[in-house]
């Protein structure tokens, strides 16, 4: 009868213990503190130099600290995603990826205070192949590949032709788009990744 009593008073203990295992997991829960809202990357534009020769709706090389406003990442980092709008008064917004462009052209004043898609002088992204800046309008883009692009989640990698896009969904898959397709709207898988719209007015 002793020993019934001890097993049962070591199951009691040991319910008690997990019990306020549970207690103490549940409530550390509990107290997790969510911020209120999430964090705005609010990235300059960049101003055009004209010491640099290059004409004012002419494509930049990426500086190293430039910030993509769609992601908050640096497009340097990625040279070959990354794309780049220029506005009429030669400022130029950089971003990581076309993604993020087609993004950005859906929300431009969201992304970037005070302009909006009238403004735009020219907008350029990489060739996934050689590097080179390509206008928007001109390359061929592949959606549904197998690349991810710098977020990891996602893709559409750009060309110079339909003969290098065709060449890469030999080998990694997807279909080709183009710029005006994807202006018009995202497909819903890309759509889905665009970041939550934030009410700025609610901040200040």
């Amino acid at each position: 009868m002793q020993r019934r009593w001890l097993l049962l008073g070591m199951g009691a203990s040991s319910l008690v213990a997990t019990g306020a295992g549970l207690w103490l997991t549940r409530n550390r829960t509990d107290v997790q503190t969510v911020p209120g809202d999430d964090i705005c990357i609010v990235a300059p534009t960049h101003a055009y130099d004209p010491a640099s020769g290059l004409p004012m709706t002419a494509p930049r090389e990426v500086p190293p600290q430039a910030r993509c406003p769609v992601c908050g990442m640096y497009p340097a980092r990625h040279r070959r995603w990354a794309a780049q709008v220029i506005f009429l008064d030669g400022d130029v917004q950089f971003l990581d990826s076309p993604l993020s462009l087609f993004q950005y052209l859906q929300q431009v004043s969201r992304y970037t205070p005070g302009r909006n898609a009238g403004h735009i002088a020219a907008i350029y992204v990489s060739d996934q192949d050689s590097g080179q800046w390509l206008e928007a309008d001109e390359a061929v883009f592949v959606h549904g590949s197998s690349l991810m692009g710098p977020m990891r989640s996602g893709n559409l990698p750009a060309f110079a032709s339909e003969a290098q896009a065709q060449a890469f969904i030999n080998q990694r898959g997807g279909s080709t788009m183009t710029a005006a397709r994807l202006r018009q709207k995202l497909p819903e898988d890309l759509q889905a990744l665009t970041p939550h719209v934030h009410d700025r007015s609610s901040s200040r």
